[in-house]
């Protein structure tokens, strides 16, 4: 009998599974329209885990992120989003790709230097945004590859 929490790709892969305040969904190579539906269960998760006013700021985030994974690398992403509970009430994200590197942190313009991708460039702000709104961000690189990770205080939202 299948599980509730889990859904299956075509291949009969677990794309998604939901454990408590725990949400895993994968994304395939270059399925960018997969970012919008990843969207849209983090947020209706955010929404049932009580914590709505997360949703703007962490969907945001985590579209950044995972677009950055899939638009950089040559494999597929899987993010997981972990509300803990207790007094370090907080939402993490983490977005697991299959490049090893690290990347670079963003530069603000005006702090030393201009901004990634310069003035009038149409991408290259996405870490920028994560490093202006997280309470906290990072990346840890795997054997497999790198997870880039982002947090949000539920008391600060």
């Amino acid at each position: 009998m299948p599980n509730p929490g889990k859904g299956l790709d075509q291949d009969g892969g677990i794309t998604t599974d939901i454990t408590g305040h725990r949400l895993r969904h994968a994304v395939r190579r270059a399925d960018f329209p997969a970012v919008s539906e990843t969207r849209r269960l983090l947020r209706d998760h955010l929404r049932r885990w009580g914590v709505p006013a997360l949703v703007d700021t962490a969907e945001l985030l985590a579209t950044e992120v995972l677009t950055n994974a899939l638009q950089h690398t040559g494999g597929g992403a899987v993010l997981i989003a972990t509300l803990s509970p207790g007094p370090e009430h907080r939402l993490r994200v983490e977005v697991h790709d299959s490049a090893a590197h690290r990347l670079r942190t963003p530069v603000r313009a005006g702090a030393g230097g201009a901004a990634v991708g310069g003035e009038h460039a149409t991408s290259g702000r996405g870490l920028i945004l994560v490093q202006a709104l997280a309470d906290a961000w990072g990346t840890s690189v795997l054997g497999t590859g790198k997870v880039v990770w982002f947090e949000l205080d539920v008391k600060a939202a």
